[in-house]
């Protein structure tokens, strides 16, 4: 098998964009655009808790990076370079590392993003990817600006993912066109990067859902202590199962709040062609409290809010 430093010329070496100096060195250079703030956020992907063995390489890869710009989205910041360190067994199949960088690069390709280093080791297959981006002074956005009568809205469609997930663990039989809808969005989730930017202007606070609706809407209500009430009916479930909806996760779809009129927000939604749905508001009560009620106006407590690596 090649070296490590062959391997990472044959799979990971691509010419940047704009760095001054990326991978091959002791470390990158970057020039920052004068007068923007940097964005910094790091994830990983471990095989046996984020994915299957045999999950799609090349989906991986896609995956691996997307999950990172969702957050440079969430912040309303543009995603511009990374780093990735990743574990490999002994003898890695040079196919599957080849679907692999496929899979990171089309979609560092699709958001203009430069690999600029990283690490490798043998070991249990794993991923780190550390994303940086670039946000206007003051213009980020943060979890901890919501305030009482803002609107709480999501994009697209949360749940899917989950669902996609249950259908590939035998849990759940899904009908076509659905399965290949529920997969794609497990396997190739879309960073919702062009919302983030436009959400700068119009939002108060904003996460991106990974670990579940519920759980990532909390974290907000934690941040800005203060309370929300969801409309069960006003969720974008199009039939999807409740628990995969509140709290599934794995959809990297933004949750924001919003002082702004449906009409705003509706415009937005047609000039992205991407749908946002108000789903309820931040309310007067106990920071961090959460109320779902049904269409009979009554309270709901869900079986859980979503996931947690150490719950």
């Amino acid at each position: 098998m090649p070296s490590e430093f062959a391997l990472i010329d044959r799979y990971f070496k691509r010419p940047t964009r704009h760095t001054l100096l990326g991978v091959g060195d002791d470390g990158a250079l970057i020039a920052p655009t004068s007068g923007c703030e940097l964005v910094i956020s790091t994830d990983m992907l471990v095989e046996g808790t984020h994915f299957l063995a045999d999950t799609d390489p090349e989906a991986l890869g896609w995956k691996c990076l997307a999950v990172n710009v969702s957050d440079m989205a969430a912040m309303g910041a543009l995603p511009r370079w990374v780093t990735l360190g990743i574990t490999v067994p002994p003898a890695p199949t040079f196919g599957w590392l080849d679907g692999f960088s496929r899979g990171f690069f089309a979609c560092a390709n699709e958001f203009g993003i430069d690999l600029i280093g990283g690490d490798t080791t043998r070991g249990p297959r794993a991923f780190c990817v550390t994303i940086l981006g670039e946000a206007e002074p003051g213009k980020a956005l943060r979890r901890s600006g919501a305030r009482v009568g803002d609107g709480i809205w999501i994009s697209g469609r949360p749940g899917c993912a989950a669902l996609g997930l249950a259908h590939v663990q035998g849990r759940i039989e899904l009908p076509e066109p659905r399965l290949a809808d529920c997969l794609a969005a497990l396997h190739r989730p879309q960073p919702r990067v062009a919302l983030g930017l436009a959400l700068r202007s119009l939002a108060t606070a904003a996460i991106d859902v990974s670990d579940g609706l519920l759980a990532d809407l909390g974290h907000i209500l934690e941040q800005s202590a203060v309370a929300a009430r969801l409309q069960i009916p006003d969720l974008p479930a199009a039939g999807l199962e409740r628990d995969c909806l509140l709290a599934g996760g794995d959809d990297y779809e933004l949750l924001f709040t919003a002082a702004v009129s449906g009409p705003r927000i509706a415009a937005l939604a047609a000039d992205l062609q991407l749908p946002l749905t108000r789903i309820g508001e931040i309310v007067a009560a106990a920071p961090g409290e959460l109320v779902l009620v049904d269409a009979d106006g009554k309270d709901i407590t869900p079986a859980r809010r979503g996931f947690d690596h150490f719950g």
